[in-house]
């Protein structure tokens, strides 16, 4: 028999490590080809790893909590191929996408000039150096402890915590004769609240901490601004209505009303381009393919991001087929690391929850997030030739929060009244 090696496989152009979360063999066992060998998890997504080859597990190589880089053999097999080779379970993006070059250190946070040529820092590691106002020099001096010496999100947070400990200053006391220098901490406000009485104590999960980390990011990140529209949507609910049953029957999936809202942005988007964009320091990047991504609940009750890849050359039934296929595979956890990156504009449906509306975050490094409310019966005055009328009428809050360093509220709120401006006018005879 001949011995192959497992490798960690390459989930994305960011990720370069992952931890192992769950070992699902152990040596000695048995294992078919494609059958899964373990779990691991990544900043973006968990996953499991396929078995390239049927065979025996001879030998394990890391543990679980164990952090690998990309590229690191984890385990070895027996098998019957004739060769022994190294085999890597494609995980990963589509290889059109494998070719875009990673970011320069250069191209990032400031015009600043890394001390080290030519090293390379993943998106996320510079997103947290800009957030943290680091330089590049300061950066470039921090030591990494990926493959290769790569500085980590682990490595820079680290950084962080050590920079923003607290310094000690001079301070003069006065109250004698003379005046005496001493040395005093600075004081902080504790983050945590005591733990006296009735309480629980709830640890973070994994996912709960990235999110949390993430949402943090953001707000310091961005110039956070909301605006808010209602929009009448009877025309796009009697629509759906009459379509739903012949729709399912034909092409064998639900149609909800997030496609139909993806749609509307997407056109959008076409009207008023710079909402798809993102920031590099005093960069504006304007993304030209339309990347939407949809929040979706877990039923860990967090919420996951994959995204709908040139959404702009879909059709409905496209949108409808991929929007079920993302919310059934978040829901079990298949959701593959590539599949929740590169989103360019990021739609939240908090209607699904029973809310009218939302402020939501921006998902960095994206500028604008829009959230759609639940659709509730209204009465509502309505324009006729023979005057105004009170009517019952389907109405929903579309809200859009965007960031104010690029996005203007004229832009915001333009770009916002036109995606409610498509939802009204719903072609009710259009064909399902």
């Amino acid at each position: 028999m001949a011995e192959v090696e497992l490798i960690m496989p390459k989930m994305g152009e960011s990720i370069m490590e992952a931890t192992i979360l769950k070992w699902l063999k152990k040596e000695g066992d048995t294992i078919s080809l494609d059958e899964p060998v373990l779990e691991i998890a990544t900043d973006k997504v968990d996953s499991e790893i396929p078995s390239p080859y049927a065979g025996i597990i001879s030998k394990i190589l890391y543990q679980v909590n164990d952090v690998v880089p990309v590229g690191k053999a984890i385990a070895v097999l027996q098998t019957e191929v004739s060769t022994a080779s190294k085999f890597t379970p494609d995980i990963s993006t589509p290889k059109s996408e494998e070719t875009k070059p990673e970011i320069k250190a250069d191209t990032a946070v400031n015009n600043s000039t890394p001390s080290e040529a030519g090293r390379f820092y993943s998106p996320l590691v510079l997103n947290i150096a800009h957030s943290e106002n680091i330089e590049m020099t300061e950066l470039a001096k921090i030591s990494g402890s990926g493959e290769g010496g790569r500085v980590t999100k682990r490595d820079i947070l680290n950084h962080v915590q050590h920079r923003s400990r607290p310094e000690k200053i001079a301070a003069v006391e006065i109250g004698s004769e003379t005046s005496q220098t001493k040395t005093i901490e600075q004081q902080t406000i504790p983050t945590t609240a005591p733990s006296s009485g009735n309480t629980e104590i709830i640890e973070m999960d994994r996912m709960r901490k990235l999110i949390a980390e993430h949402m943090v990011m953001s707000k310091r990140t961005s110039a956070h601004v909301t605006s808010f529209v209602e929009a009448d949507v009877t025309s796009l609910v009697l629509w759906r209505n009459r379509v739903k049953d012949i729709f399912e029957k034909r092409e064998g999936e639900k149609i909800t009303f997030t496609p139909l809202f993806i749609e509307a942005v997407v056109k959008a988007i076409k009207d008023f381009p710079l909402v798809n964009s993102s920031v590099n320091g005093t960069q504006i990047i304007r993304k030209k393919d339309i990347n939407i991504g949809m929040a979706a609940a877990l039923p860990s009750g967090n919420l996951i991001v994959p995204v709908i890849r040139n959404a702009d050359t879909k059709n409905l039934v496209g949108l409808t087929k991929e929007v079920n296929d993302f919310a059934r595979r978040s829901r079990a956890g298949q959701l593959k690391p590539h599949e929740i990156e590169g989103g360019t504009f990021t739609l939240t449906n908090v209607g699904t929850f029973g809310n009218l509306m939302g402020t939501p975050i921006i998902n960095q490094p994206q500028v604008a997030i829009l959230a759609t409310g639940a659709i509730k019966k209204k009465p509502a005055v309505l324009e006729t030739e023979q005057g105004d009328v009170i009517a019952i009428r389907h109405m929903m809050f579309l809200s859009l929060s965007y960031d104010h360093r690029i996005v203007d509220g004229a832009l915001g709120g333009a770009f916002l009244r036109r995606v409610a401006d498509y939802l009204e006018d719903f072609d009710l005879k259009r064909e399902g």
